[in-house]
This record gives C-alpha cells, structure tokens and sequence, in this order.
C-alpha cells in the first residue's frame, strides 16, 4: 500500500491523519504508484495558517535586506538540488527532461527577481507638501512645513494555489516575492503532482527561513476552500483553469481577500506569407506540442494568412509526425505523456469533437506510434477549421493543433479575438508593418513577434485578459510586489 503524502508546516514535514477520501500520485508515463494525497485535509491547512500567522509579525519586523539574503542562498541551494528537482518533475509529471530543467530555471529566475525586493518595495517622499499655519509663531515666515510619504508594507498571510503543469516555476511565482516583502506564505500544490512542491519548500530550512514563514498543505478541493475563505489569510494567488479561477476569484474576494487568478487559455499564432519558415516551424512545434500542450501558453491554433497555408500545412505535418512521444526521461524523447488517464480521454474526446464538426483530421494523435501503458497521446493537427469550432473556442490543454485559413490579417485578428480567453497572441512575419498592426489589435496579454511562446521573464507580470485572468495585479513583475503589500501614507507636522 503507498504511503500517504503529507504536509510542509513550521518547517517540519508532517504525516497526514488517516482517513478521508484520497487519492494516488501516479507517474503518468508508467503508471507507478508514487504516494497518495487525502483530498479533504482542511485540518492540515489550518494548521499551516496558524504556523504562517505565529510566524508573520517576526518576520514582517526582519528588515527586507536581511529577508532577501535567506533568499539568495535559497537561490544556491536549488541550483545545488537542480538535477535532482528535475528528476522529480519527470517522475511526478512526466515533462522531457529538458523541459524539467526549463521548469526548475524559470523558477530560479523568479528567485532572482524576489531579491530585488529591497528596491522593489521603496515608497516615495514629497516634503513640503503643504502649510500649516495654526502655531505659527512670528520667527517662522511660512508656516510649518508638513511632509507626506507613500510606504508599501506586508499585508500577512498569503495563500498560493497551483496547477499540475509547472511544480517548481509557478510556486515559485508566487511565494518567493510574497516573503520578500515580509508576509508569510501557504502553498496549496496541484493534488496531482505533490512531490515536488513539498520538496521545493522543505530545502527552504537548507537555507535559513524560520520556521512558519513558509508552508505547504496538500489536498483537493474542500482544502482549496478552507484556505480561500480562512479568516486569518489576507490574500489569494491561483493558477489553473477558468472555471475554478472564477471560482477562486468569487470566493476569495468575496471573504474579504485580494486576489489574482490565472486562468485557461486559447492561443494564436498568425503566419504572415512573408514569415520566415524556418521560425515558423520552430516556434509552432514548440508552442504546439511543447509540454505536451499542457502550459497556457500553448499555441493551440495556427491561422496561415493567404497562399502561407499552402506550405505551412504539409510542412507542420509532417515535422509533428517526428516527434518521438516516450517516458520523459529517454534521451529520444520529443513529447512526453499527459498528465493522467482522465486528461487523456478529454484529448481524444476533442479530437472526435472536431472530426464531428466537420475539420480535416489530418494527424491524428490517437493512433500515432506511442508507447504502452502510460498517458499517452502523440500530435493532432486538424486543417480547415473555422473559428466557431469549439476545437478552436474551448482550452484543449493536450498536443492539438487547430489550423484555420485566413484570407488576411484583419481576419486572423478576428479570428484570435473572438474567443473568451486573452493570454496570448504570436505573429510570424518580416513585416514591421504587420507586426505593429497585430501588436495593436490583438486583445492578448502577451504578444510574440516571430517567438512561438512568448512567456515573459520574472521581469514582467504574466499579463492575461479576458477569461485567461481575475484580478487587478499580475503575477511577477512590478505587479507581484503591488499585490504582496500595501500603502501606508504618513503625514508628519513637526511642531
């Protein structure tokens, strides 16, 4: 019987109570059986609020530069654990072992950018900025002067709660930048891929965090409600698909929380006649079927504009049929396995959804060459699509790629525009011209010129519109240190 995963609280990890309703974590490229998650753990997660809230006022009163150097050798101890975190990312999740290193460095980027806080949370002065004339006395010719100052200070505990597709990067979205600005911080991770999220925080102790600043607390749904509702968490962040970043937003904010939740997505990439075609096919197989399609930055539809159809389609085709789909860490492997049997069925169930609705199955992923046993799917490619399809409305999140011909621009925008989602929009094209029109009209948050996946650095907020985002304040960026804190102004008269 596997053992049952437990909970990171006050810097010690915890086995969970028995009972409940659990779950496995299975490695979906065998079927291994790596632990199982009790999905009602609620008492867990008040325990991780109370260890966040015991440990804020301490740690809020650290000075930034002292908070930001546990940060820095959080940094090398990550890079010193770097094989060994993208190994567990393969086991647990299946990504190709260049995309588990891709997972771990993005995050310590983020990690990098978190240090910056001590300029980051910098307020602003205005001296002078009025008179005060009530005890003046006759030596002062103006008055006495009062000075005004914006400070930005920690708001207290803070939730993160997070998907299965990125369990290293996107926690670390989150948290890192959280504790840099003084709050402490519980992370719920995706129920599906525990283990690494859990292995994440447990080497925070390696460097030097006291114990409570950071936890995490494993479990479904009721542990997602307890914490977004908790009466002692002040802020919620989320990631994962729109209809429970609805739900999230809804919930949180209506118990009196900030929030910003990060939802599904529906992605174009437009290829203009005078593309370049070696980019071209680049970034579509990357953004395509890069992760297995499982990121919401995917590229899940390609709108070739005029007579660029006419070679872009058997081009991508047949370079899709290339791809090696295999265990994660075979040293051939291209494309990986999805993330479990139920991901799976909802791929091939949208792939009979678009042979229904009358597209051009023209690869089909269903009866590539793939291996035994395990959650796999290899690449689809439906041409003709046309954009009322639900293949080209609704968030597959699998290696399908929906083609839709265009006759111009302006149709490819319409086209990318007329969905509900807004997280990103890829133009391929030698044109300045084209690509400031497409930059000006799309309705994305995230624009690529010629780059298939244009995820932006921890520089830069991860910028979604539309139903791909709840909120006010992005993740990363600028952003995240608006989110994690928030204005004091003092007025000063010195009499």
């Amino acid at each position: 019987m596997s053992t049952t995963i437990g909970h990171y609280v006050g810097g010690t990890l915890l086995a969970d109570a028995a009972g409940g309703e659990q779950i496995s974590v299975l490695n979906p490229a065998t079927g291994e059986d790596l632990g199982r998650v009790r999905l009602d753990a609620t008492e867990a997660a008040d325990r991780a609020v109370a260890a966040a809230a015991g440990a804020f006022e301490s740690w809020a009163a650290t000075p930034v530069g002292e908070r930001v150097q546990c940060l820095f050798r959080y940094k090398q101890v990550l890079e010193d654990h770097f094989e060994e975190l993208a190994a567990l990312i393969v086991s647990e999740h299946g990504k190709t072992m260049g995309e588990a290193r891709g997972d771990v460095r993005r995050g310590i980027d983020c990690i990098e950018f978190a240090c910056c806080a001590p300029v980051l949370m910098m307020g602003n002065t205005l001296p002078q900025i009025a008179v005060s004339s009530s005890f003046c006395r006759s030596e002062d010719e103006g008055g006495i002067g009062i000075d005004s100052t914006s400070e930005r200070v920690p708001i207290g505990v803070c939730v993160g709660i997070t998907p299965f597709n990125f369990p290293i990067m996107v926690p670390l979205w989150m948290w890192p930048m959280a504790v840099a600005c003084g709050n402490t911080f519980v992370l719920k991770p995706s129920e599906k891929v525990p283990l690494s999220a859990l292995r994440e925080l447990e080497l925070t102790g390696e460097a030097g965090f006291p114990p409570g600043v950071i936890n995490a607390v494993t479990g479904g749904a009721d542990v997602v409600n307890r914490l977004i509702t908790h009466p002692d968490v002040r802020s919620v962040s989320f990631v994962g698909s729109t209809k429970v970043a609805k739900h999230v937003y809804t919930t949180a904010t209506a118990a009196g929380k900030r929030a910003q939740c990060m939802g599904g997505a529906k992605n174009f990439m437009v290829i203009m006649p005078d593309a370049d075609r070696d980019a071209v096919v680049e970034g579509v197989l990357g953004s395509a079927f890069g992760n297995t399609g499982q990121r919401c930055l995917a590229g899940s539809v390609a709108a070739p504009v005029g007579d660029a159809a006419d070679w872009f389609v058997p081009t991508i085709i047949e370079a899709a049929k290339g791809i090696t789909v295999s265990r994660g860490d075979d040293p051939a492997v291209k494309m990986g396995p999805v993330i479990d049997e139920a991901s799976r069925e909802r791929i091939n169930s949208y792939i009979q959804i678009g042979v229904d609705e009358g597209a051009k199955l023209a690869l089909d992923g269903r009866t590539a060459k793939i291996p035994q046993g395990g959650c796999f799917v290899g690449p689809s490619v439906f041409d003709h699509v046309k954009p009322t399809m639900r293949i080209c409305q609704e968030e597959i999140f699998g290696p399908v790629l929906s083609v839709v011909r265009c006759a111009s621009l302006e149709d490819a925008i319409d086209a990318l525009n007329s969905t509900d989602y807004g997280n990103m929009g890829v133009i391929f094209t030698s044109s300045g011209y084209n690509a400031r029109r497409f930059k000006t009209r799309a309705r994305a948050g995230m624009i690529g010129v010629n780059v298939g996946v244009p995820a932006p650095m921890a520089v830069f907020p991860f910028a979604g519109w539309k139903n791909s985002f709840f909120g006010d304040l992005h993740a990363n960026g600028e952003d995240a240190v608006r989110f994690y804190t928030e204005h004091k102004i003092l007025v000063t008269r010195w009499i």
